[in-house]
Formats: structure tokens, C-alpha cells, sequence
């Protein structure tokens, strides 16, 4: 009896967010859903991740209405999944118990069924509340461990000689640093997710950095001690991804997670149908109707033309998959098996240029160098590309992507995936510009870095240098957070009634607050507008005069970077002393506080709460 692959199909949630800055429509879900009836994946991953945040923040969608919408199309097919950060859930900060609980049990309510838990840290502590309730309340607990890689070494320091020698030990080299990341040090903490009642266990690599080679050890070792199914998640980011997914088939993964063609490769999953003609040859089944892909692949070509404005690759698209595979000649087809040959003797060179080789006659995008060396996933080079381009600051991309393995040495050594990923991402961009500016490195800070740094996020890999704590924090000890402490957000009045109108609006609230807040006050406000149109029409108010523009004539304080201003905390008349904070605003999804320059009295609030501004834009006038 063949092999049977199970397949879990990523190209609604981690595919749309790898590649376009999870901005598909819910017009086109709703038409790619019919489709995947036939298909029958085992598991279809369309929620968590960057989608509640992101379907309100940019599209002024619901994000339950898109689990729901799921949910009544695929009840009874194929299981659905979403991604969720442990402790973090789609947020950026830890949440209390009651809050976890909540919010699982809303999701399972509306039709989720797998929920994939992470911590961007690998702390344990942070998922074992998410394994409990998910189990409790129904779900199924996927519990992931991070991948990720010790930093790059350093070059050594030059030796010393004379006196120096005596002092720093002669002509010793430093020791080698020890190795943190080690098979050991993954296989331990699947073990201790499995004991906690996960009933799968995903390798997560969020940035495409396992090779070939690493997964030839890892995976049996893997397999080995578990009794729960493994599934396999990684990106093709670097260049790894299609000849890891291989390795992993041919090392006994039960699951591999995958992208339908056009959403897959480049920086998200290999695309489903490469596997395919992989397993075709191994003699492996794929678990999926293959025929009913074939009508989504055609389905998603329109869905890509609508991402034009977020898709890195929008001038270079694979070709198309049905004509190029049945043209493929016979010297491609040869390196689909020159890739199993050299796959199964572990002979990684081959592997990767027989893959690569592949990857190229359909069209795929070339291993991202930049991102291979930076050591950071697909997800969030795209998120940063979409928001500095929205930002007007596309030119920092280069510096800010140089400086993330520093932020992530600095921070502790922490694997990048969101909310890490995003917090150190942002924290790079602030660090470019600094040094463009000329100020001190770690100038401006986000409140999410400042956070880990402290100690809110959990335990980091490697203890974060206590100097370095203080001069980030003003504290060299580490203090976590501390749940009992959360207060539960305002359900302020917005024109009469409550803002949020039920329990699922106001979960909203608690996970994104920013980002809910703004959302659910233009819902609010075309409900009004509704009723307004509907009443008997009043006479219009006369206009009020618009006055000119008052010329700024004292000193300002500015933006750092572009972005919208969240909550302003002067008024006219207060003094500001240099270090207090006048401001908060938001720039790539992190919240941070803006300190004065300047000691001063404020003349003008230039801007308003939910104005988008941007880099050097002034936004406080202090008197002459």
C-alpha cells in the first residue's frame, strides 16, 4: 500500500500574507471557496496570523465573518486552522487566561477546528494555556516549535601581543560560541509540547533558513520521539524550501503545508503541484484531488491581478502550470529525479541546484539573497516592503534589512516570527534611521521592543546583556509581564451607543485595540450614515469659514517615520520637558511613544488623533 501525504494548504492565510501583505478580499474568498469542496484537502489553514488584524486594519473587513464564511463552505470537508501566538494571540501584548479562553471558544463556535500555537520565543509557559483550553473546548492543539539558526560568528578579534598577551590570555583565539540551536534543543521542546497535550506537532520555519541537510538529521529525530502526527512548514525564501519539503517526504513527515501555484514559492510554501510531481515519482499518494486544484489554480489567477499593488513579483509570475508542465522537456524531468537521488544520499549541493534548476524553468523567483543573509521570514520582508512603500521610505529597506540580525542579537536571539518578527523588523527601520540622523543607535524606540527587552514576552533564548536592558528599559533586571495586571479595554459610547455591539466586537477590542477601535467606528459611523439617509432630510448648516493656515513660528517636534497618530498626551499651555512623551503613534504595526527634544511650553497640537503622518512631518509647535 502507498505512502499517503497529508496536505495542509496555506494559500488563503499564510500564502496571501507571504507574498501580498494579506490584503485578498473577501469577494475573492468567496469565490475560490466554492472550489476547494472537491479538493478535499486534511487541513486548509484561513485564519490567524496576520488576517484579523490586517482585514480590518486595511481592507474594513470582519474577520469572523471570514471565519465564517469558511466555516459554512467547508464544514464537514477539510479541517480549518488558524495561527495563534500563544499567549500573544493575533495581538502584540500577553493576555490573562479569561482572555485566551474567550476568545478559543469564539473561534471553535464559529467553525475553526486545528488551532496552530506558537511562541515567538519557544517559551513553553506561553502555550501550555492555549494546548489546555484548545483540547478542552473542542479544538485540536497543533502545538509549533520555531525554527531558527545561531547567529553568524563574528570574526575573530586580532591578537595581541607584549604586554596585551599577558593581559588577555596570549595568543588565544576566543572559544567558539556554544551552539544553542541545536536538533537537541527543537526535539526537546516538541516533547515537551506532545506532554502537554498537543495532538500534532508542526516545524514551524517561518523563515525558510532549514536546509536540506539540517532537515536529513532533524526530521528522523523528530519522528522518532513522537507519537503525534509532525507536519512541516517552511518557505522558499532563501532558496531551501522545495528541496527541504522533499527531504522531509523522504524522511517520513506525515503533513506538509503547501501553496496552490500562483500563492506558492518565492516567499511563501513550494506550490502544491512541485510536491506533487515529486510524490508522482516516489510513488507516494497526495492526499488531494488534484483535478479540482486544477480549477482553483485557474480561479486564483484573477485573485493575483488584484494584488497587483502588494505583489514583489507582479513583472515576473511563474508560467503557468498546465502548459509548462505538459511542455516540460526531458532534461527538467531529469532533475526531478536527480533531486530524489541526491535527496535520499543527503548530497545537498545537488539537491539544491537540481531544485533550483526546476524552480526556474517554471518561473519561480531566485533565492532572495538579501533575505537569506538578513535570516528573517517572507511574511515580514513583505509586510516591510508594503509598509515603507506606504510609508514613502522604500529607500531604507536595504539598511534596516542589514541591521535585523543586530536587533535580534541584541534582543536576546530570538527567533523572528510575528509578534517578533514585526518588533524587530520595526525596531531596524527606527535603528536606519537614527544613523541617517546621526543620533545614537536605539534613539527611538518601539514600546513592543522596549516590552521584550524588559522581559513581557517570556524567556528569550539567551539572556539579554543586563547593560543593554537598562539602556533600552532604564532597569538592568528583567521583569515579566504580569497578566493579573491587564485591564480590560473601554467599550467607549461613539454617537450614542457602544462601540462594540456584541461579545465578538469587543474580543476585537481586547486582541487589537488601535486597530478594532478605528474599524469599529467606521461600522458604527455607516450604520449612522444609513439611518441618517433613510430620516427626512434637515437643512443643511451653513459651512464654516475655512481659515488660513497659521505660519509655525516656534520650535516643533516631529515624526521619527510616517505613520498615524494614535493618542496625542500635551494640550496647549503644557510644559513638556525633554524625555516626557507627547505623543503615541503607529508605524509598521508597533506602537511608540514620541519624547521631546526640547524642554518647552506648547504653543499648537498640529495634528489630530487618526491623522496619517509622515517622516520629519511636524506635530507639536512649542513657543518661540
Amino acid at each position: 500500500m502507498a505512502k499517503v501525504l497529508k496536505i495542509r494548504d496555506l494559500t488563503l492565510r499564510d500564502g496571501q500574507q507571504s507574498l501580498f501583505a494579506t490584503r485578498l478580499k473577501q469577494e475573492y474568498l468567496d469565490r475560490l471557496l466554492p472550489l476547494y469542496h472537491d479538493a478535499r484537502f486534511y487541513i486548509m489553514e484561513v485564519w490567524g496570523g496576520a488576517v484579523p488584524d490586517s482585514v480590518m486594519r486595511y481592507l474594513g473587513e470582519s474577520p469572523w465573518d471570514r471565519l465564517r464564511a469558511c466555516s459554512k463552505e467547508m464544514k464537514g470537508i477539510s479541517l480549518l486552522s488558524a495561527l495563534s501566538r500563544g499567549r500573544n494571540l493575533f495581538g502584540y501584548v500577553p493576555y490573562p487566561d479569561y482572555v485566551l479562553e474567550g476568545f478559543y471558544k469564539e473561534a471553535i463556535k464559529n467553525g475553526l477546528n486545528v488551532m496552530r500555537i506558537f511562541d515567538a520565543l519557544n517559551d513553553i509557559d506561553n502555550i501550555k494555556e492555549s494546548i489546555r483550553l484548545i483540547n478542552e473546548l473542542g479544538g485540536i492543539a497543533d502545538a509549533a516549535v520555531c525554527y531558527t539558526v545561531d547567529p553568524k560568528e563574528e570574526a575573530p578579534a586580532p591578537v595581541k601581543k607584549g604586554f596585551f598577551a599577558k593581559l588577555f590570555g596570549g595568543s588565544k583565539q576566543p572559544a567558539a560560541p556554544e551552539k544553542i540551536f541545536t536538533d537537541e534543543y527543537f526535539v526537546q521542546k516538541a516533547v515537551e509540547m506532545e506532554r502537554l497535550g498537543a495532538k500534532m506537532i508542526t516545524l514551524k520555519d517561518m523563515a525558510g533558513l532549514v536546509n536540506p541537510a539540517r532537515i536529513f538529521s532533524l526530521m528522523p529525530k523528530l519522528k522518532q520521539a513522537l507519537k503525534v502526527p509532525v507536519d512541516f512548514h517552511t518557505h522558499c525564501t532563501p532558496g531551501y524550501g522545495l528541496a527541504a519539503v522533499l527531504t522531509a517526504i523522504m524522511k517520513g513527515v506525515d503533513i506538509v503545508d503547501t501553496n496552490i501555484w500562483w500563492f506558492g514559492g518565492g516567499s511563501a510554501a513550494p506550490a502544491l503541484e512541485l510536491i506533487w510531481i515529486f510524490c508522482q515519482k516516489l510513488g507516494i499518494e497526495v492526499d488531494v484531488n488534484m483535478d479540482a486544484v486544477a480549477k482553483i489554480r485557474k480561479e486564483l489567477v484573477d485573485a493575483r491581478k488584484s494584488l497587483a499593488e502588494f505583489d514583489l513579483n507582479k513583472n515576473n509570475w511563474p508560467k503557468d502550470f498546465d502548459e509548462a508542465y505538459k511542455a516540460m522537456p526531458k532534461e527538467i524531468d531529469a532533475e526531478f529525479d536527480r533531486a530524489i537521488a541526491a535527496a535520499g544520499e543527503n548530497r545537498e549541493a545537488d539537491l539544491l541546484d537540481a531544485c533550483h534548476k526546476i524552480e526556474a524553468y517554471f518561473g519561480f523567483p531566485k533565492p532572495n539573497e538579501i533575505v537569506k543573509n538578513a535570516e528573517v521570514p517572507g511574511g515580514m520582508y513583505s509586510n516591510m516592503v508594503a509598509n515603507l512603500r506606504a510609508l514613502k521610505a522604500e529607500d531604507v529597506l536595504e539598511e534596516a534589512m542589514a541591521l535585523i540580525p543586530k536587533v535580534r542579537r541584541d534582543a536576546g536571539l530570538v527567533p523572528l516570527v510575528t509578534p517578533t518578527s514585526q518588533i524587530v523588523g520595526s525596531q531596524a527601520v527606527a535603528l536606519a534611521l537614527d544613523r541617517r540622523k546621526g543620533a545614537a543607535d536605539y534613539t527611538n524606540k518601539n514600546n513592543q521592543f522596549i516590552g521584550l527587552v524588559k522581559g513581557e514576552y517570556g524567556k528569550t533564548p539567551v539572556a539579554i546583556d543586563p547593560a543593554f536592558r537598562e539602556q533600552i528599559t532604564g532597569d538592568a533586571q528583567e521583569k515579566p509581564y504580569d497578566v493579573s495586571s491587564y485591564r480590560k479595554p473601554a467599550n467607549p459610547d461613539f454617537e450614542g451607543r457602544p462601540l462594540a455591539q456584541n461579545d465578538e466586537e469587543y474580543l476585537l477590542l481586547q486582541l487589537l485595540p488601535a486597530v478594532a477601535m478605528n474599524y469599529l467606528k467606521s461600522i458604527r459611523k455607516a450604520e449612522n450614515e444609513a439611518a441618517a439617509a433613510a430620516a427626512p432630510k434637515a437643512e443643511a448648516a451653513p459651512k464654516a469659514e475655512v481659515k488660513e493656515e497659521v505660519q509655525i513660528t516656534g520650535p516643533v517636534l516631529r515624526a521619527p517615520m510616517g505613520g498615524k497618530v494614535l493618542e496625542i498626551k500635551v494640550q496647549p499651555g503644557d510644559k513638556v520637558k525633554m524625555g516626557q512623551t507627547y505623543l503615541v503613534y503607529e508605524a509598521m504595526k508597533m506602537e511608540n511613544d514620541l519624547a521631546s527634544d526640547l524642554d518647552g511650553v506648547v504653543k499648537r497640537i498640529l495634528v489630530e488623533e487618526g491623522d496619517t503622518i509622515g517622516t520629519d512631518q511636524p506635530l507639536v509647535e512649542l513657543e518661540g
